[in-house]
């Protein structure tokens, strides 16, 4: 199964495909409102800006399995990633990352990428120390904690994955060479 013969919901209910996202550069993300690292939001939404016109698309999919930090409807997130961050990429439904429930769009891109990349010293210590306390990354190539990210080419190769603690900064040299 490839990235473009699935598909996922998005936040209205309403069936997308990702195929409809062909020719573009995709950054694919789990978030969560509650999470240390929600201000990560404003990094990917001024990376966002930057490239949208040039093929780049965040695809936004919030997820409750780490730590409960993704409470409340799809509604309410939306209405607080679009006031406090004033985020404008496409949002879905809240999903899984991991396990027997897990987005197809997820179960794809693991199998393609199931390693992160971290760099430096406190961001490894970091993820180290998310690894212990994820109770739902029960497998090699799980998903660790939110905000893990998946950078997808034109083909819909994932070609990247970066650890949460990887910020906005850091991916945009992989973005721009994706987009050519």
């Amino acid at each position: 199964m490839k990235l473009y013969d699935v598909s996922a919901l998005d936040r209205k209910g309403n069936e997308v495909k990702l195929s409809d996202y062909k020719g573009k550069v995709l950054l694919i993300v789990n978030t969560a409102t509650g999470c240390g690292f929600t201000p990560q939001y404003k990094e990917l939404e001024e990376l966002y800006r930057k490239y949208k016109d040039k093929g780049f698309e965040i695809l936004d999919f919030p997820c409750d399995q780490f730590g409960h930090q993704a409470p409340g409807s799809d509604d309410e997130i939306n209405e607080f990633c679009t006031m406090r961050y004033e985020t404008t990429f496409p949002r879905f439904k809240k999903i899984e990352v991991n396990g027997d429930n897990e987005c197809k769009v997820f179960t794809v891109l693991k199998s393609e990428v199931p390693n992160e990349e971290v760099k430096g010293m406190k961001n490894k210590m970091a993820m180290k120390a998310i690894g212990k306390i994820s109770t739902t990354c029960k497998k090699d190539g799980d998903i660790k904690w939110n905000f893990t990210k998946f950078l997808v080419d034109k083909e819909g190769n994932c070609v990247c994955r970066f650890a949460p603690t990887t910020i906005g900064k850091d991916i945009e040299d992989k973005v721009v060479e994706l987009l050519g």
